[in-house]
């Protein structure tokens, strides 16, 4: 795996803030670094893929649905 030279700059920005986003180029690793950083986390973990029809379900109403991962980071990929 390729190490980023950003990853250290996005933990400590994952740190101090609610939200962070990563943008790029397609077939840029934004979906492996953000896997990558989210196992660095002391914190629990949970993905959504945004191209998959059942996660797009799950999330029709977001903030009701999220609530029970507050104390999680949530990582919303595919997020156009």
């Amino acid at each position: 795996m390729i190490d980023r030279k950003i990853s250290p700059r996005l933990l400590e920005d994952l740190a101090y803030f609610l939200v962070v986003g990563l943008i790029g180029p397609r077939q840029a690793g934004k979906t492996t670094l953000a896997k990558q950083l989210g196992g660095q986390l002391t914190k629990p973990v949970v993905y959504f893929d945004l191209e998959l029809d059942s996660d797009q379900r799950r999330l029709a109403d977001a903030e009701t649905f999220l609530a029970q991962y507050a104390d999680h980071c949530v990582i919303l990929d595919e997020a156009q």
